[in-house]
């Protein structure tokens, strides 16, 4: 599914707290008037499955978190893959480094979900591991360094090495968007990593775990819409 290039801000409610009281609500809220605000920054949510049904009233692009890579059958406490034609949300986080899959899982999910005309953005910890995803063509690619992931180091500064090879890696193989994270904590950081090439970051406990989530919003959004 092809991906309209614009920056990318997406945020991982991941399961804290926030994800699943007002404040993901709010989050919600803030992103919904900002998408209308700011036309070259696209905010994408990816939330707890339990909270599709509350935020996609407020705000419609949400991925899931996760993805099983199964059938329609007897999978008790899975998300099948073919369940997301029944479910409001543009895609889903893939491969993510605090759920890993097997690249075969991976390539079976990324195919269902263009069958399905959802999109993927699947992760990667390394620029080979981005290289070898490539090849399966999903809409857009996150490198994060597991090591950075919630340190408050950001691979934009830390790593910027992994930033540029994956981006060289991957667009050896295919024209995807590369999105930036692990760490990323300021605006600062995430347009640290547009200079490098990115088109975007993702970021979680930045805002999740914020005492102010909405102004951390706000502010990378402006900063990024301002490039």
């Amino acid at each position: 599914m092809a991906i309209e290039m614009k920056y990318v801000f997406a945020i991982n409610f991941k399961s804290y707290e926030t994800a699943y009281n007002n404040v993901a609500l709010e989050i919600a809220k803030t992103a919904n008037q900002l998408s209308s605000k700011y036309s070259n920054v696209r905010i994408i949510l990816s939330v707890p499955s339990v909270m599709i049904s509350k935020i996609i009233n407020i705000y419609d692009d949400i991925y899931l978190q996760h993805i099983d890579p199964l059938d329609y059958g007897a999978y008790t406490g899975f998300l099948s893959v073919d369940s997301l034609k029944y479910l409001e949300v543009k895609g889903s986080l893939i491969n993510h480094s605090e759920h890993k899959i097997i690249y075969r899982d991976i390539e079976k999910i990324v195919k269902k979900m263009k069958e399905l005309n959802k999109e993927s953005l699947v992760c990667a910890d390394t620029p080979g591991e981005a290289a070898g995803i490539a090849y399966l063509n999903p809409s857009m690619i996150a490198v994060e360094p597991p090591e950075l992931i919630g340190s408050g180091i950001p691979v934009s500064k830390a790593k910027p090495e992994v930033i540029t090879e994956s981006l060289k890696a991957v667009k050896s193989v295919s024209n995807i968007p590369v999105l930036a994270g692990a760490g990323i904590t300021i605006p600062d950081d995430a347009i640290k990593a547009i200079e490098l090439g990115s088109s975007g970051v993702l970021i979680a406990s930045a805002v999740m775990k914020s005492k102010n989530p909405n102004k951390v919003i706000i502010d990378f959004v402006e900063k990024m819409n301002s490039v």
